[in-house]
């Protein structure tokens, strides 16, 4: 697991130090989304997240490490809804699961999501060197739940297809939030639904059945 970067604060008190960074980050994701990164102002993520530009400064040294803690935000996400399950019971079952936790996760997270891939070029490069290595870790919990449907005999694939279909499940659920704009006909629950049963299908043919699919 890659460590996570530190930011520096000069606040000690660990918890409120967890909630004014969340009030940062609500703040900045809109005003990042709406004017874009650079065109946004640490004085206006201040004013969004309702205090002064020198409390700010107390929890953050740069305008980047806002931009890093939203993206960190949604990794600690993803792993705290997939540690709900049983990754260690690698069955089909779960790796359906699994894919639905993520998929939620990016409807509560669009705007989140948007911001990341737009702006993560605008992070130092040890930062988005530490962004780029996460997103391969989540991939990775794919790739260990399709190993272990492999091992149980519920999926056949080769190993370069089960690192291929690691990244089309991660990158297939995104579709979400980038392309919201004209899926307003469905709802979360359908898109669950069609995109779980189009990518296993497509990797195991019609041996698959998916409940309610």
């Amino acid at each position: 697991m890659t460590k996570k970067r530190e930011i520096q604060s000069s606040v000690k008190d660990e918890s409120l130090i967890v909630k004014r960074r969340e009030q940062m980050i609500h703040g900045a994701v809109t005003l990042f989304k709406e004017k874009g990164f650079h065109r946004t102002t640490t004085r206006e993520i201040a004013k969004a997240a309702g205090f002064s530009i020198g409390t700010l400064y107390e929890y953050i040294r740069t305008k980047e490490d806002v931009l890093y803690l939203v993206c960190d935000s949604i990794y600690d996400e993803v792993n705290a809804r997939l540690d709900r399950l049983d990754l260690e019971e690698g069955s089909l079952e779960t790796l359906v699961k699994a894919l639905e936790q993520y998929y939620i996760l990016i409807d509560d997270m669009q705007d989140e999501f948007v911001v990341m891939y737009q702006e993560s070029k605008s992070l130092p490069k040890d930062a988005l060197g530490y962004v780029l290595k996460k997103e391969l870790e989540m991939t990775a919990l794919f790739e260990r739940l399709l190993e272990k449907c492999v091992a149980t005999g519920e999926l056949s694939l080769t190993p370069k297809e089960i690192v291929l279909a690691s990244h089309h499940l991660f990158v297939q659920g995104q579709m979400w939030a980038f392309r919201r704009w004209a899926l307003d006909d469905y709802t979360v629950e359908e898109f669950i639904e069609m995109q779980t049963k189009f990518l296993l299908r497509g990797m195991a043919g019609e041996k698959i059945t998916i409940q309610g699919a």
